[in-house]
């Protein structure tokens, strides 16, 4: 981006104007996108998905008022980078999870993501960690759902 824009965007953000910042990412997979809100990484695009896929669904399922911001998202692309070169196995980045599923989808979602790297648990462990072991057929649909709620 030219430093005028980068002038213009980072106003933007100041003054409350931009709620979802983007970026792209080169991945061994391809170009991947990320995005985020003052509440953290909201979105993370594979490439078979695309960028403008990606800026729709955002659009409106959280705010129109999207900018390419990457200085926003410098942390998130660096962990993705490390992850991707090997030297990363969990993640530390605050996440906004408004486009998760609510309910226990959501509670599932949360328990799963304090699985450590290269473990396994089963939906029935999923469904205990998140509150109903009796609701391990839930647990397994949560996780097989697409991470954006239902327009």
């Amino acid at each position: 981006m030219s430093e005028f824009v980068d002038r213009l965007v980072a106003r933007a953000s100041e003054e409350g104007l931009l709620d979802v910042a983007y970026a792209t990412v080169d991945t061994p997979l391809g170009e991947a996108a990320v995005a985020a809100t003052p509440r953290g990484l909201v979105r993370v695009a594979l490439p078979n998905e695309g960028v403008d896929r990606m800026l729709a669904r955002l659009a409106a399922d959280v705010s129109p008022r999207i900018l390419e911001y990457p200085a926003r998202l410098d942390e998130a692309r660096r962990e993705l980078e490390e992850y991707f070169e090997g030297r990363r196995d969990h993640f530390e980045l605050q996440l906004d999870w408004r486009l998760s599923h609510p309910g226990f989808y959501r509670k599932v979602l949360r328990a799963t993501s304090r699985v450590p790297f290269g473990e396994v648990i089963s939906y029935r462990e999923a469904a205990e960690r998140a509150g109903n072991p009796r609701a391990f057929r839930a647990a397994g649909t949560a996780l097989s759902l697409p991470s954006a709620a239902p327009a």
